[in-house]
């Protein structure tokens, strides 16, 4: 049986991040991926210009029309935008019978809003009890615990105030510390870290739509959460150093980075 996949995200047309990222990331992991758009963006590596929020009902509909015919194994979202979406993808959710990873997206890499301040609460309220796995980076963390985070000591403090509001598990991700990328993931009252040494490079676009993405197919092939966290760090880590260099801002990702995991 073909594992499959779902990513309900906004579109980036320069396929760094977004739904884009996370397509690219199923199949390589080896798993059939489904989109469904909850927002368009106009971006590039340099900028971000426009970003249109799709009607809560068309995110409804495309969730519905998906989960009828080729129902996924495991589920991501990504830039949600309002609190409507959020509420319609927090609905939809209360239906899963599947891992559900939550990058709560706030901002893009070019500092474009990509929630509105009003749907913040909408995903703490709603959304987060809703999730196997929420994956906030720093400053995500930050606002979601409420107090500053910078060395690894405050991350697994913060992770186990955002596990508070709900979800399974939590992973936060250090990538802006001044020490080293090491992440914390808290499961079932305990913490465990996957440190990576610091990468210097500007071609970061769609760092964490690839990770939330890559650990949500491993979950969809059956993986349990360490696993996949394991294996989707590797990989993250890998295509952070081997990237394209493409584009004249920060730019991709390498989606084509060697997957280390077990068939």
């Amino acid at each position: 049986m073909v594992a499959v996949a779902l990513t309900i995200a906004g579109s980036d047309p320069s396929g760094g991040a977004g739904l884009q990222a996370d397509l690219k990331t199923f199949h390589q992991f080896g798993v059939y991926g489904e989109a469904v758009v909850t927002l368009i963006t106009v971006q590039n590596t340099m900028r971000v210009s426009r970003v249109e929020c799709l009607p809560p009902d068309l995110v409804r509909e495309q969730i519905r029309a998906v989960l009828e015919d080729i129902r996924p194994q495991a589920a991501k979202t990504g830039a949600l935008g309002n609190r409507e979406i959020v509420e319609a993808v927090a609905e939809a959710a209360a239906q899963f019978d599947f891992p559900l990873v939550v990058d709560p997206v706030l901002i893009s890499k070019h500092g474009a809003p990509l929630l509105a301040e009003d749907a913040r609460a909408a995903l703490i309220e709603r959304l987060l009890p809703r999730a196997t796995l929420v994956t906030p980076n720093l400053h995500e963390a930050t606002a979601l615990a409420g107090f500053a985070i910078e060395d690894v000591a405050a991350m697994r403090r913060a992770a186990e105030v955002i596990h508070k509001l709900g979800p399974r598990a939590v992973l936060i991700k250090g990538g802006h510390l001044r020490t080293s990328a090491t992440d914390v993931l808290f499961l079932d009252g305990r913490s465990y870290e996957f440190p990576a040494p610091h990468i210097a490079t500007p071609h970061t676009h769609g760092t964490g739509c690839t990770y939330s993405a890559a650990i949500a197919a491993c979950l969809a092939r059956g993986f349990d959460l360490p696993t996949a966290v394991e294996a989707a760090k590797a990989y993250i880590t890998e295509a952070i150093r081997s990237n394209p260099g493409l584009g004249r801002g920060a730019g991709p990702v390498n989606h084509h980075a060697r997957v280390q995991m077990e068939p």
